[in-house]
């Protein structure tokens, strides 16, 4: 590599967590960040640097406009997907000093946790592009439009729908962890006794629980909705499988509380029970969302961690 090379290697690495941060928030996988990353890196290597006015602009449109096509692709890949999708989740341990890691510094912003992240899933390509460069990372819509093939106008409806569609869908907001250890904990000796009466007070009226195994492992195929069924359904799990149902790691997860939650071996009364990842949504004071992923695809990135 040149002294050129080498100097723009390092330009490049200076804007790779704000990089990091769009191509998560627009794909939500990690691996499909990565690779709009790599892919950005190889074009740049191709310019001539006396073309480009704003390099951190200029990344992020290119940026935008890989990811864009892996949205458009990946919209299809849903159609095939077996159950609900949720994003690949970014897990790290509980109090571990902070980490460079570019994708741990990018969900330490409200805008990258599962709830947040599950209301752009809803979005077209065109929409959730156009809102996240904008709202997220101020990009001007002339840049936007040329990400987006379109008329700056275009590109400004695109963003005003997505807002529209973002405030009516209304995610929960982060509750503090502190809340979320609190109501965490009580969840928790609520179901260890058995107690399906104070389960469901601790359980928001509009609860859902969203389980995504992509056909590859255990776990709830359909959306469960309502305090009651989510109660049953965890109930059901300690029955089946005693406290060690319950038994993980307390981690953050997309800076949430969670729990890594390791495989059970089948035995006489059970089936077994996948490795997985469980966060939940708080609001009001109340759980009103749990998000189990479990498929091993979206877990590759997760360390196992000792339990608590």
């Amino acid at each position: 590599m040149t002294v050129s090379d080498d100097a723009l290697a390092q330009r490049f690495s200076a804007h790779r967590d704000h990089l990091m941060g769009v191509a998560y928030r627009l794909t939500g996988t990690r691996a499909d960040a990565e690779d709009a990353l790599q892919e950005a890196w190889l074009r740049l290597s191709t310019v001539e640097e006396s073309e480009i006015r704003d390099l951190r602009a200029w990344l992020t449109t290119v940026v935008g406009r890989l990811c864009l096509d892996r949205l458009r692709s990946a919209t299809a890949r849903r159609e095939r997907y077996v159950g609900p999708w949720l994003p690949e989740p970014v897990v790290t341990p509980l109090g571990a000093p902070s980490s460079e890691d570019p994708l741990e510094v990018a969900v330490r912003d409200d805008g990258v946790r599962l709830a947040a992240l599950l209301v752009l899933d809803k979005l077209s390509p065109e929409q959730r592009v156009a809102l996240v460069l904008h709202d997220a990372f101020d990009l001007p819509f002339a840049d936007i439009a040329a990400t987006l093939g379109c008329t700056e106008a275009t590109a400004r409806q695109h963003a005003t729908r997505a807002r529209k569609a973002v405030a009516k869908a209304d995610p929960p907001g982060r509750a503090t962890l502190d809340e979320q250890r609190s109501l965490i904990e009580r969840f928790v000796t609520a179901l260890s006794e058995g107690d399906l009466s104070q389960v469901v007070t601790l359980l928001h009226p509009t609860a859902v629980l969203v389980g995504d195994g992509g056909g590859k492992a255990r776990t709830a195929r359909q959306l469960i909705l309502g305090p009651d069924k989510i109660g049953r359904f965890f109930l059901g799990l300690i029955r089946q499988y005693g406290t060690a149902a319950l038994s993980g790691t307390t981690v953050l997860v997309n800076g949430d509380l969670g729990v890594l939650l390791p495989p059970i071996a089948a035995g006489a009364t059970n089936r077994g029970r996948d490795r997985r990842v469980t966060t939940f949504a708080v609001r009001d004071g109340r759980i009103a969302a749990v998000y189990d992923i479990v498929n091993p695809d979206k877990l590759t990135a997760v360390p196992d961690l000792p339990a608590d």
